[in-house]
């Protein structure tokens, strides 16, 4: 891990040349996980807002992590934003947040989308994908269903350590406990068409090509395609339906792109005033719109064709926090499951 550690630092060095932390109310340190190129406006309107002049290290989250956990209190890093509730919930474990206090945040963002040291920023949905031309959408309204012996063989999922699905499984325990939660993912095993790999984007081009008939995906990877200008996505996307899960129960499940302050802020105050520009509208429709999420400011209008023609949905209210710590426990019970 050390040797992946040198070797991320010095291939960015030139992007973030920050040898130790520097008190500087113009500058912000952030470590993102959040590869999306469409943040790069995000980030340059924020310094064109307010002068503040943003360094940012792009890497893996462990990665991360890790480093941050190494430089201790002498990272220059302010702010660690990733995607997943799990993920930032490990990062609050290892003590690496501290509180986040701002009356704007409070105020802006749900109750159920914040914790005490870390707050989201943009949602996405863990949605039922299946072929129009093998599985009727009525077989697979919940996830549940996925688990109804008649789909034998039909089901494509992206491991069980994923995140998304330990989050996934996270939820499940929360609402219907363990002992359920493992019969339900003992039943989704049975079912696999395969064994797991890819990506999400993977289990979509699956289902579409017959080698399975349903699949697990989050919203923003089923609207790519949707938005896509490829002929082949689009041929993809012609083939699959998708269905919202859980509308009569707890509803679809919700992760999110978030961000905490860390411990060791140089520049705590340059770090507030980012995560309340995300928390503004202008920076929730486009945080939300660049990667095909929602906003979670319910001011924040977004205006994207792929997730209207999606339409609404009932989103799980589970406050995200707990969530996150069922996804240690969501990870032994799969593994019990025998879901790898």
């Amino acid at each position: 891990m050390r040797s992946v550690l040198k070797t991320l630092a010095a291939a960015l060095a030139t992007s973030f040349a920050l040898a130790a932390p520097v008190q500087a109310q113009g500058v912000l340190n952030i470590y993102s996980a959040r590869h999306y190129q469409t943040d790069e406006a995000l980030y340059a309107n924020f310094t064109k807002a307010t002068g503040i002049r943003i360094n940012r290290l792009d890497g893996k989250e462990d990665e991360l992590v890790e480093r941050i956990r190494n430089e201790a209190a002498a990272s220059p890093a302010d702010l660690l934003i990733t995607v997943d509730a799990s993920r930032l919930e490990v990062a609050d474990k290892l003590g690496l947040f501290q509180p986040l206090q701002s009356k704007i945040i409070d105020e802006r963002v749900p109750a159920n989308l914040r914790t005490p040291n870390w707050a989201a920023f943009s949602t996405r949905a863990r949605v039922i994908v299946y072929n129009k031309f093998v599985i009727k959408p009525d077989q697979v309204p919940t996830y549940e269903s996925l688990a109804n012996p008649e789909l034998k063989g039909q089901v494509c999922v992206r491991s069980g350590g994923h995140p998304y699905n330990l989050s996934l499984g996270g939820a499940f325990i929360a609402h219907v406990g363990e002992a359920a939660t493992e019969a339900w993912a003992r039943g989704l095993v049975a079912n696999f068409a395969r064994p797991p790999r890819g990506g999400d984007t993977d289990q979509l081009k699956s289902v579409a090509a017959g080698e399975c008939g349903v699949a697990l995906a989050n919203t923003y990877y089923v609207a790519r395609l949707m938005r896509s200008t490829s002929a082949a996505d689009q041929a993809v996307m012609a083939k699959l339906g998708v269905v919202w899960p859980n509308q009569a129960t707890w509803g679809a499940h919700i992760n999110v792109s978030g961000a905490g302050i860390l411990k060791h802020a140089p520049n705590k105050a340059a770090a507030v005033k980012f995560l309340e520009y995300l928390a503004s509208d202008e920076a929730q429709v486009y945080f939300a719109d660049g990667n095909n999420e929602w906003p979670v400011v319910k001011t924040a209008a977004a205006r994207n064709p792929a997730l209207d023609k999606l339409g609404s949905f009932r989103p799980d209210a589970l406050a995200v926090g707990d969530l996150a710590k069922n996804a240690a426990l969501a990870q032994r019970v799969y593994d019990r499951a025998g879901w790898k």
